[in-house]
């Protein structure tokens, strides 16, 4: 999992610098980093959705996913545990919940995410995830300077997740087809669409209370297929 390691190690530098860099820069110009973030988090998200090619399997994921999170209700748990964790590192930031979410969600939903998660565990090859990592290095700068430290936080869902990837393929071999990594990109694409219109304080969507479709995608998306 030397992919996945280097990966979080990139985040966290990046974040650092990003915080290092919000300190000295002006009110005004981090809000319109905020905004050119929010830009591309809007474009990333549509070029996301854009691979879907089973539209009916989307809709009823977002709509199973928005009743199951809902009734949970993730957004108030995931509010109070980034309390709790903002309390315990004696942290003062108004967007720490924030940045974490829209960090997880930008590093953990796209395609090269899941292909070199399962590429690493089916080949030991971890060059699409080093690839990833410069990237996501960079974006965690440009994240930290209008978001802050949250955004460093997201290092622990991002290993979890990408770790129990890498695992998975090594143990099952080639679990998922193209066509559902695509559906998966496609639902993760969605979340950072109603992410994006957050940033941009156009709508208040809860896309936490969304997350259970990512999950609940492959699954409707596998019994679509024996149909």
């Amino acid at each position: 999992m030397i992919g996945t390691i280097i990966n979080v190690v990139t985040v966290l530098i990046g974040t650092l610098i990003g915080v290092l860099f919000k300190s000295k820069l002006p009110e005004k110009l981090v809000k319109i980093i905020f905004q050119a973030l929010g830009l591309f988090t809007l474009f990333f998200g549509i070029a996301n959705s854009l691979k879907s090619e089973n539209y009916l399997v989307i809709i009823f994921s977002l709509v199973l996913g928005a009743i199951v999170g809902q009734t949970i209700d993730i957004e108030r748990y995931l509010t109070i545990f980034s309390e709790k964790v903002k309390q315990k590192a004696n942290l003062n930031s108004s967007t720490f919940n924030e940045g974490l979410i829209t960090a997880f969600l930008l590093f953990c939903t796209g395609p090269m995410t899941i292909l070199g998660a399962i590429d690493e565990g089916l080949r030991a090859n971890s060059d699409l995830l080093l690839m990833k990592s410069v990237l996501d290095g960079f974006a965690a700068v440009a994240l930290a300077s209008a978001l802050g430290i949250g955004v460093g936080f997201s290092i622990v869902p991002l290993f979890l997740y990408q770790a129990a990837l890498t695992l998975a393929a090594m143990f099952l071999g080639n679990f998922l087809p193209e066509n559902i990594i695509n559906e998966i990109a496609a639902i993760g694409g969605i979340l950072l669409i109603g992410m994006g219109i957050n940033m941009l304080e156009i709508k208040n969507i809860k896309v936490i209370n969304l997350l259970p479709a990512i999950i609940i995608m492959p699954i409707l998306a596998y019994l679509v297929s024996f149909l």
